[in-house]
């Protein structure tokens, strides 16, 4: 039986500190974060050519064609959490962190919002 493969470029990402920010704030907080995955996530994954494979409360499994495809859509959704977290106190701010994973096991760590956890090192 032949074996069909393909090179895909996994992200994964979740945001930091969610549990707080929801024990502070539930609503608030799944408010803002229903509003980032419509305006911002779900259309940079559609515009970079991904495809989301699994969610969960506060995290996003999504699959790209290539690894080019996968970094721009961090970076646009980087650059889009920063520009809506611009003016709030950091204790509200909803901040994404991700690791990006490619067929030949090369991996770089993708840190949305600046968040770079100690022990963790940023390519």
């Amino acid at each position: 039986m032949p074996e069909n493969r393909k090179l895909a470029a996994i992200l994964a990402a979740d945001v930091v500190g969610y549990s707080k920010l929801a024990g502070s704030d539930e609503d608030r907080t799944l408010s803002r974060l229903r509003g980032l995955r419509s305006d911002l996530v779900d259309p940079a994954i559609a515009a970079h050519h991904g495809r989301v494979v699994k969610r969960t409360g506060d995290g996003i499994l999504i699959e790209f064609r290539s690894v080019v495809d996968a970094v721009r859509c961090a970076i646009e959704v980087q650059n889009g959490m920063a520009e809506r977290n611009a003016g709030l106190p950091p204790e509200r701010r909803i901040v994404g962190c991700g690791n990006l994973c490619s067929r030949k096991r090369q991996h770089a760590r993708i840190d949305i919002d600046g968040y770079d956890p100690p022990g963790h090192a940023t390519a």
